[in-house]
C-alpha cells in the first residue's frame, strides 16, 4: 500500500503532532506513507515529519480558500505518486480527499479529529461521508458525531485515540511549601482553546479579593492569531500572572515545569496536550469537551468545567490554588489513568486494525 496522508497544512499543533506515531504503526507493517500538506502555514511540522521518513510534500502559496485549486493540486500529486489509498486529516482535507479518491476508485478513510462547530463543515460530510471507506474517530464524542450528526454506520468507524503515552516523558516535581504554583497550557492562541475565557477567569478570582496561600502564575505555551487580543484582554483586566512567552518546541519539557495545567477550550476532539499534562503527573483543570470529561476523574485527576463559563473556571482554580498540597497526589493519579487507558500496545492494536482495513479495501476495488 502507498497511503497519501493528507492534512491542512504543515502547521505545528495538536493536529500534526501525532503523525509521526500514527503512521509509524502502518509503515511497520508494510505500507508506505508520505505527507502532503494543503498549506503551509508556519511550517513548525515540517522538522518532526521530516525526521520521521514522510517526506512532506507542502503545496506552494496554497491558501485557506483556494479549494478548486487545492484540489487540482491534491488530485496530480497523490496521482504522480502513485497512491493507492489516501488518509484524510481535519474537515478541508476530508472533504477533498472525497472528491478526488473515490473518483479514481482509491480507498479513501478520513479522521473524525473534532467535534465540528461549524454547520457549513457538518453538511459538507454528511454529503460526502458515503464515499469513504471508512471513518477513524479519537474519542466516543467523535464516535456520535460521526453517527449522529453525519449519518456514519457504525460498521465503518474504528476508534484510534491519536494518543500512546510516551513513558520516558519527564514528569513534573512535585510542588514545595513556601514555592510559588506554576499553572501552564499549551495551545493555538486561537477561539476554540478558550484562552479568554481563562483571562476572564483570572479577572473573576482578582475581582472577588480571592488571595491562594501562595503566589501563582499562568503561562501558555503557545501562538497565533489570538495573541493581541488576550494581550490586551489581559491588560484591561489587570491581569498580571499571566505570561505568553510563545512558541514551545519541547512540550513535555514544558509540562515538566509545572504543578497544574489548564484546558478551557471550547471544543476538542481529544486534546493531546491535556493528556500528555497528565503522563507528567500533573492534575488537569478542563473544559467538559471532547475525550477529557472520560479521562479526567473529578476530585481524583484533577476537575472539568462546562466550557465557556469563567465562572465554573474561576471556581475549579480557586479550589485546587487553595489546597496545593494536594496537587501531586492527584497528578499522580492523572499519570496512572492515562497509563492505563492509552499504552502503546492499545495504540498498536488500534493501528493494526486500521491497517487490515486498508487492505481489505484495497482487495474490494
Amino acid at each position: 500500500m502507498r497511503i497519501a496522508y493528507v492534512t491542512n497544512s504543515a502547521e505545528g499543533g495538536g493536529a500534526a503532532l501525532p503523525i509521526p506515531a500514527l503512521t509509524r504503526v502502518l509503515r511497520d507493517l508494510g505500507a508506505e506513507v508520505r505527507v502532503f500538506a494543503l498549506e503551509k502555514r508556519d511550517g513548525r511540522a515540517l522538522p518532526s515529519l521530516i525526521a520521521a521518513g514522510l517526506d512532506p510534500l507542502v503545496r506552494p502559496g496554497g491558501g485557506k480558500h483556494d479549494h478548486l485549486a487545492a484540489l487540482r493540486w491534491l488530485d496530480a500529486q497523490t496521482r504522480a505518486w502513485g497512491a493507492t489509498h489516501l488518509w484524510t486529516s481535519l474537515t478541508r482535507s476530508a472533504v477533498l480527499g472525497l472528491l478526488t479518491g473515490p473518483r479514481r476508485g482509491i480507498p479513501t478513510f478520513c479522521w473524525l479529529m473534532n467535534t465540528l462547530p461549524k454547520a457549513g463543515n457538518r453538511i459538507a460530510l454528511r454529503l460526502l461521508q458515503s464515499r469513504a471507506r471508512g471513518w477513524i474517530v479519537v474519542s466516543g464524542v467523535t464516535e456520535r458525531v460521526a453517527r449522529e450528526q453525519l449519518g456514519v454506520e457504525s460498521s465503518r468507524l474504528l476508534t484510534w485515540p491519536m494518543f500512546a503515552v510516551n513513558t520516558g516523558a519527564p514528569t513534573a516535581s512535585p510542588w514545595q511549601p513556601g514555592e510559588p504554583l506554576r499553572l501552564g497550557s499549551v495551545g493555538r492562541l486561537h477561539p476554540v482553546k478558550g484562552y479568554d475565557v481563562l483571562i476572564a477567569a483570572l479577572a473573576q478570582l482578582r475581582e472577588s479579593g480571592f488571595r491562594p496561600p501562595v503566589p501563582f502564575s499562568v503561562t501558555i505555551a503557545g501562538e497565533g492569531a489570538e495573541r493581541a487580543h488576550l494581550e490586551a484582554k489581559a491588560r484591561a483586566a489587570g491581569i498580571t500572572e499571566l505570561q505568553l512567552p510563545g512558541y514551545t518546541g519541547n512540550p513535555e519539557q514544558f509540562l515538566a515545569s509545572l504543578h497544574l495545567y489548564l484546558q478551557p477550550s471550547r471544543s476538542e476532539g481529544f486534546c493531546n496536550a491535556a493528556h500528555e499534562a497528565m503522563t507528567a503527573a500533573l492534575p488537569v483543570l478542563a473544559s467538559a469537551v471532547g475525550e477529557m470529561p472520560q479521562s479526567i476523574v473529578d476530585a481524583v485527576t484533577g476537575f472539568t468545567v462546562p466550557p465557556a463559563d469563567p465562572t465554573a473556571l474561576a471556581d475549579g482554580m480557586r479550589r485546587l490554588l487553595s489546597r496545593p498540597e494536594q496537587l501531586q497526589q492527584m497528578g499522580a493519579a492523572a499519570r496512572v489513568r492515562v497509563l492505563e487507558r492509552f499504552s502503546g500496545q492499545r495504540f498498536v492494536a488500534s493501528g493494526t486494525e486500521l491497517f487490515h482495513r486498508m487492505a481489505a479495501s484495497s482487495a474490494a476495488v
